[in-house]
């Protein structure tokens, strides 16, 4: 398929270039000869520039159509690499017949880290009249790379296993020069606005930052009353980070709200590095933690939906940076397809999450015909909710102090003091600023809270913002519809906070590190769960004793004794139970 601008290019043209993607390419050839001149011949033709991808293998990934001046690229080039080159070369024309790379190409060579950038200069018959080639060399003082400029070579005199060489010499000493951490981690800059830079957000999202992987260098406040419309923080901060990006050397930029398309393009284009917002930062959190197909799909589902209004807005994450464009988006009919696609994409996933919903609500209806008593814990993120259930119930979920470690929901089996079975459901955490899209995509794993008997409403209570972090719990539970269920306030981490008193009835102090606080929880568990079940004392015919049967598997037998006429039990039973044992012995 070739991608980019080719409104009025006939339907047997298009199908001539792409058999510019079937043209062997063997690993010592940089540029094959037959693939030039069909560059040259089509840029004659349509007096347009072309642009092609191929990689270090020989494999041609892309051909793209541009203007008389640009050319965008296709997502195949937009890989980096920490440690390595990109593995990937863009060999594009330009119409005029001047072969000499741009400033605007040797950014792009810079900032996609591609094994090389080339120019074929075409004369206006489509005739190759030579090539430029540029390459990375080792890492400069100023954070940016040495290039490496090749004379123009006129056809047929390309030096193409030289040039092949010079790459492969290229990544060993950029991956050579480059410092291990600098290899591993990118470096971050926090940017929200707040009235300082230890504001509660800005912390948490320095926090998101570690969890994905990121090195945050710095916190930056603006204190404005309103994001700007434009850059988000204004242009004359925005001028001020472009600055800090340079001296710092600053990868990526972290705002501290959802962004629309046109603020991440227009502040790219200031600070000249990738900006990513709240939303796409939880986003790509979600993706590393999503490990079951369900959590897959609700984490794809809502990148969809967050990718799909901003096409023709974002800058370097969602353009074609290449050869002679800079930063600009791909053409419209690009767009249509990819928006088509996404549409599409997103149907056929909420379609599967529709059916994986369906077989979830009947595992529902099993447990709620086999009267087990639901316990979701629930509450925000970090707050130890997984630390809980692996302490009451001996599981071995994964409990690290990062944000969002648990995705998809764990049940386990829990027996409490008194005999009976619960179970318990370790949630995904809540988090502020929850991305909308992200809250409508787990729909189902949350329903676990709407569903369930009662709410463990887990607090660290060693964080100064956990009662604004509670506000945020209750209002997303609000949002689902479970706010008027049973609730039992778990204030876990008391070790760490000593001073903390338990003010009411249904709270509990408690500690997953050292269990303190467990038989009182499991207790407080107990009593909540008493309240919508009662005490049935009665006797069982010996002929009736599938009566007894039913009442140890859908109740919980606080006593058992035979007599001469029957058994005599004392059970703890939920409304629906004692109804049907009542029938049975009626029968």
């Amino acid at each position: 398929m070739i991608n980019g601008n080719i409104q009025g290019i006939r339907q047997s043209v298009l199908e001539q270039m792409e058999a510019m993607l079937e043209i062997e390419c063997d690993r010592d050839t940089f540029l094959p000869e037959e693939l030039m001149r069909q560059m040259a011949r089509f840029t004659g033709l349509l007096g347009r520039e072309i642009s092609v991808y191929i990689s270090r293998g020989g494999s041609i990934l892309d051909v793209t159509v541009g203007d008389s001046g640009t050319v965008s690229l296709s997502q195949a080039g937009t890989r980096r690499s920490l440690t390595r080159l990109s593995g990937v070369r863009c060999i594009h024309t330009h119409p005029g017949g001047d072969s000499a790379l741009s400033s605007v190409d040797l950014q792009s060579l810079q900032h996609l880290k591609l094994d090389a950038m080339a120019a074929i200069g075409v004369t206006e018959d489509g005739q190759a009249r030579a090539l430029s080639v540029a390459f990375l060399e080792e890492p400069a003082e100023d954070g940016q790379y040495k290039l490496g400029l090749t004379k123009p070579f006129a056809p047929g005199r390309i030096p193409q296993s030289g040039l092949m060489e010079q790459i492969r010499d290229a990544d060993r000493r950029i991956a050579g020069a480059l410092p291990p951490s600098a290899r591993q981690t990118e470096r971050a800059l926090v940017v929200g606005l707040a009235e300082s830079e230890d504001a509660p957000s800005l912390m948490e999202l320095a926090r998101l930052a570690d969890t994905a992987g990121a090195k945050v260098v710095a916190r930056i406040s603006q204190n404005r009353a309103k994001m700007d419309s434009a850059t988000y923080i204004g242009s004359g901060k925005a001028r001020d980070l472009s600055l800090l990006v340079g001296s710092a050397d600053i990868d990526l930029i972290l705002v501290d709200d959802e962004l629309t398309g046109a603020q991440v393009r227009n502040l790219e284009e200031i600070v000249g590095c990738r900006v990513v917002d709240r939303t796409a930062l939880i986003l790509d959190i979600f993706a590393q933690r999503a490990s079951t197909r369900e959590g897959k799909l609700q984490v794809e589902l809502a990148q969809m939906k967050y990718q799909l209004p901003r096409l023709s807005g974002l800058g370097v994450v969602m353009s074609r940076l290449g050869g002679g464009i800079g930063t600009r988006g791909p053409g419209e009919t690009k767009l249509e397809v990819d928006r088509r696609r996404i549409r599409r994409r997103i149907t056929d996933i909420t379609r599967e999450l529709n059916e994986v919903k369906r077989q979830r609500n009947q595992r529902r209806e099993r447990r709620e015909r086999n009267e087990v008593p639901v316990v979701a814990i629930v509450g925000y993120t970090n707050a130890g909710k997984s630390s809980l259930l692996n302490l009451l119930s001996g599981a071995s979920v994964a409990a690290e102090d990062k944000l969002f470690m648990t995705l998809d929901p764990v049940t386990r089996r829990v027996t409490l003091p008194c005999g009976m079975d619960c179970l318990l459901v370790d949630t995904v955490g809540f988090i502020s600023k929850l991305p909308h899209d992200l809250v409508n995509a787990f729909q189902s794993t949350l329903e676990e809270a709407l569903y369930a008997d009662l709410l463990l409403i887990v607090q660290d209570v060693s964080d100064e913002n956990f009662l604004a972090q509670q506000e945020v719990v209750f209002q997303v539970l609000t949002d689902l519809g479970a706010g008027g269920k049973p609730m039992l306030r778990v204030l876990n981490k008391h070790d760490l906070a000593p001073e903390m008193r338990a003010d009411r009835e249904d709270t509990v102090l408690f500690s997953a590190k050292t269990g303190e606080g467990t038989r009182e929880l499991l207790d407080a568990i107990t009593a909540q769960l008493r309240r919508t079940h009662r005490t049935l004392e009665l006797d069982v015919p010996y002929h009736k004793g599938e009566v007894v049967s039913y009442l140890h598997k859908h109740g919980t037998v606080e006593s058992e004794t035979y007599t001469g006429e029957g058994t005599h039990l004392v059970a703890l039973v939920d409304a629906v139970t004692e109804e049907r044992v009542r029938k049975m012995l009626e029968n």
